[in-house]
């Protein structure tokens, strides 16, 4: 065989390699989160549960006096162990390879309002009880958001730039609760999760996008069975994201699959992402 004839053979063979992969991918998107939901609450044996020590005699007297077991205590605590169920989900690789995402801080900050929108939506349901620990979460939130931002590498204009950063968050969160209520149609949360999270990258991107808006609903329900202890103390977990491989198409989603040890930071950075992150913040403030 010629060497012309051998590149030409490589090149069909990576295109059709190409095809495939994208065959698959659609078809794992398509039949991805269509079980029934459930509680994502941790069973009490799980070692991924958080609970607050329980001393006796002098050490719990002088914690008592130090307000460690006072109830703004207990909820700021409890928050931060909600912030990291979320970054535990949004700072792993494996979401990206399931909804076919490039890691970007564009990517990242918008699967992280995503959550945020999912466990703040869950806590109204609790009354002012859960607005007021909704709102320890999300100062949280918006302290990571700022080292994240700084680690970046952006030091100037930085509280211009928070400041979008918060627009964009509370639009996103409005967008959300119009495209999940009852008067919403049911592609309403498709585009804009399209819009929000794919920046519109055209129709190929419409299945993976599809797959995260049924993740979404079905998080969103699982949620709501799961009862008020679990989610003011931070025990629970939501569903496990695990890439297939060796698959061309690299991903699967695995639901309610057995509970592993989080390794995310809850301060995580974006360090393995791409360079885009300061024009894309950019663009923002020019709108």
């Amino acid at each position: 065989m010629s060497p012309w004839r051998a590149v030409a053979a490589r090149i069909s063979a990576a295109a059709e390699s190409r095809l495939l992969s994208r065959a698959f991918s659609k078809v794992r998107l398509n039949s991805m989160f269509l079980s029934k939901p459930c509680s994502l609450a941790l069973p009490p044996d799980s070692p991924l549960r958080v609970e607050d020590p329980q001393f006796e005699g002098i050490k719990r007297f002088m914690l008592t006096l130090l307000l460690f077991y006072s109830k703004q205590s207990k909820s700021i605590r409890g928050a931060n162990v909600v912030y990291h169920r979320i970054t535990s989900q949004v700072d792993k690789s494996y979401i990206y390879d399931v909804f076919q995402l490039e890691k970007t801080f564009k990517t990242t900050f918008s699967l992280l309002v995503l959550h945020m929108w999912l466990i703040l939506r869950r806590l109204k349901e609790e009354g002012k009880d859960g607005v007021k620990f909704g709102q320890y979460i999300y100062e949280i939130y918006n302290h990571d958001v700022e080292l994240r931002v700084s680690k970046a590498g952006v030091n100037l204009l930085l509280t211009k730039w928070m400041k979008e950063l918060e627009k964009i968050f509370y639009g996103n969160i409005l967008k959300y609760d119009a495209a999940i209520s009852p008067e919403a149609r049911q592609d309403d949360l498709v585009n804009v999760i399209w819009r929000n999270v794919y920046a519109e990258e055209g129709s190929e991107a419409m299945d993976a996008a599809a797959a995260l808006a049924r993740y979404t609903r079905r998080e969103a329900t699982c949620l709501s069975l799961t009862d008020k202890e679990a989610m003011f103390s931070g025990n629970f977990k939501f569903t496990t994201l695990l890439p297939n491989s060796p698959s061309p198409a690299k991903f699967v989603s695995v639901e309610n699959a057995p509970q592993t040890q989080a390794a995310a930071n809850p301060t995580g950075n974006f360090a393995d992402c791409d360079n885009t992150y300061i024009s894309i913040i950019a663009c923002h403030l020019e709108r």
